[in-house]
């Protein structure tokens, strides 16, 4: 079965993919999201799953959309089992009963945030493919605050990947940032951007729609447009069912928080799969394109509220085309044109038919700002348990849907909230709810103060592609022995106190002067003029203590670095 699935776009424009060519398009080139040819139907054999250990779980289903061919099953299950090693907890994803739920603990990875689960795999299958290959791998993503730290721990320090990071300045939490550009890894480069989350995803997608660049840079994805972040993800809604329901003879619910659809739409493809599930349940915030999709009909676009929830304060969802293809009867041509009719107005509906079939499919609910912190607040006071305020969501849409849905009264089943993150990666809100801060793990309490580097660049695609460009050229350079941070020639690096830019010398002729003004970007710690260190719960403010521009052999500098001063700062 495994050899027989090749992939497609959504829109048409692409089809008979490998897995590996699926992974590596990441956006396909009619801007579309790649699927599988076929859902495979498990409902038979599953149950034989019941007993496997995560990373064996994992491979099982991995192994039907990835053939043999491509990767070997031996190679498969070592990735695997290495993907894994760097988790806490003995179960991986542990499912904790409380109150009359049970909470799906996806936050014991290096990152603490359920991202870790797919990108700690994904950062490993990119790692087999390109030393298969000899090729480079240019990963460009956008986060609104955990896919890009899981993102950058899973690929920091790998060979022929450069990794780049957009996050909406000052929409992520604290530690969110802290965690992203504490890693100085010179193959990670984090840069936040003037604007909301659909900003740096609007961005993303554009770099992926200009094809040329796209194939010269080698692009690659990490946002769950990726189909091998959905596929990774798949695993835990297997493992938590044979967890709760050892002899297989129960049936499950999951209320889920989600901004860009992708965590519940790995539930929807389990479902498919053939896995017992009744509910699936679309938990959102404020920001609540989805919920209105679902109780309307209607998926109209609306300007982001900033939340006290930022990994979901996200305006587009961009894998709700991946269920909206499956919607509109796997028909290309129509999806295409819906999106097409959504990218020139903002607005898309269904038929009513259509609606009533989705509404088969999911159940959704909202939690606004105050419903979030009584939830917090609720779970605390009657179970001792600390919600991050995500998963606060997820387990107020279920509350909600108590009466309607009429699950606690359900027979053999047990409904499932997906707890997305550890709560210490939002302590401040916590912090605000219950008028104490949630505990801090030892591996969060590390990068609170740790040095931090990353750029500041203006919400434009013209900005972001010649930072690439740059970064890439220098990279390249510094291979060979030259090493300059792009933030030197750009003067948009972490804002801060330190001298004017140390300029190279007109007359530096030789490789040994050249040699000598090649001067590096170095980040001092402090908060505004002090040194001595930030106080408690501070971002740290990196200093730039001395820049230069990066001098070729010949003593002038690179002329890429000349282009791309005249690019921002003209003649």
């Amino acid at each position: 079965m495994a050899g027989q699935i090749t992939y497609r776009s959504t829109r048409g424009g692409a089809s008979g993919l490998t897995f590996e060519q699926a992974v590596f398009e990441g956006l396909a080139p009619d801007g579309g999201l790649m699927v599988p040819d076929m859902v495979p139907d498990v409902s038979k054999t599953f149950k034989s799953w019941s007993k496997l250990s995560f990373a064996d779980l994992a491979f099982e289903i991995a192994s039907l959309f990835c053939s043999a061919d491509e990767i070997p099953h031996a190679d498969l299950r070592e990735i695997l089992s290495r993907s894994y090693k760097s988790f806490t907890h003995p179960e991986i994803v542990p499912s904790v009963k409380v109150g009359d739920m049970y909470i799906m603990e996806l936050f014991h990875g290096p990152t603490f945030a359920f991202k870790d689960v797919a990108l700690q795999a994904l950062g490993n299958i990119y790692e087999y493919f390109l030393k298969r290959n000899t090729r480079r791998l240019t990963v460009i993503g956008a986060t609104s605050g955990d896919t890009g730290s899981a993102a950058i721990y899973g690929l920091r320090g790998k060979e022929n990947v450069e990794c780049f990071i957009l996050f909406p300045e000052g929409r992520v939490s604290k530690i969110q940032q802290q965690q992203m550009t504490s890693v100085l890894d010179p193959n990670v480069h984090c840069v936040a951007i003037k604007g909301t989350f659909d900003d740096c995803q609007d961005i993303v997608k554009a770099l992926f729609g200009e094809l040329d660049f796209k194939r010269q840079y080698g692009l690659g994805a990490v946002n769950s447009i990726n189909w091998a972040r959905i596929m990774f993800q798949i695993t835990y809604y297997y493992y938590t069912y044979f967890k709760l329901f050892p002899q297989c003879d129960g049936e499950l619910s999951f209320s889920v928080p989600t901004g860009n659809f992708g965590d519940i739409l790995a539930g929807y493809y389990a479902k498919r799969m053939g896995l017992p599930v009744r509910h699936l349940v679309v938990a959102t915030n404020s920001n609540d394109i989805l919920h209105r999709f679902f109780t309307s009909g209607n998926y109209d676009k609306h300007p982001v509220e900033q939340t006290c929830t930022p990994s979901m304060d996200i305006g587009i969802s961009s894998n709700f085309e991946r269920y909206l293809f499956y919607l509109f009867g796997e028909d290309p041509k129509k999806l295409a044109d819906a999106m097409e009719g959504f990218k020139r107005t903002g607005k898309l509906g269904v038929t009513p038919e259509e609606l009533q079939h989705a509404r088969q499919d999911f159940l959704s609910g909202v939690a606004h700002e105050g419903a979030i912190g009584a939830a917090i607040r609720s779970w605390d006071q009657l179970h001792g348990y600390c919600l991050d305020p995500h998963t606060a969501c997820g387990v107020h849409a279920a509350n909600e849907l108590r009466a309607s849905s009429g699950w606690p009264q359900a027979p053999r089943h047990a409904m499932v909230v997906l707890g997305t993150a550890h709560p210490a990666k939002f302590n401040e809100i916590v912090n605000e709810a219950l008028g104490r801060p949630p505990p801090m793990p030892e591996g969060l309490a590390r990068v609170q103060h740790a040095p931090t580097r990353f750029e500041v660049l203006p919400n434009a695609v013209d900005s972001i592609r010649a930072y690439v460009e740059a970064t890439v050229a220098q990279r390249e350079i510094s291979k060979d022995g030259a090493a300059c941070a792009p933030s030197a020639l750009l003067g948009s690096a972490p804002k801060g106190p330190g001298p004017p830019p140390i300029q190279a010398p007109a007359d530096a002729t030789g490789p040994a002067q050249a040699e000598q003004h090649q001067t590096t970007v170095v980040v001092s710690m402090g908060v505004g003029p002090k040194a001595e260190g930030p106080s408690s719960g501070d971002v740290p403010e990196p200093r730039i203590v001395g820049r230069a521009l990066p001098v070729a052999a010949a003593g002038r500098p690179c002329d890429c670095w000349v282009g791309l001063w005249k690019h921002f700062f003209g003649n």
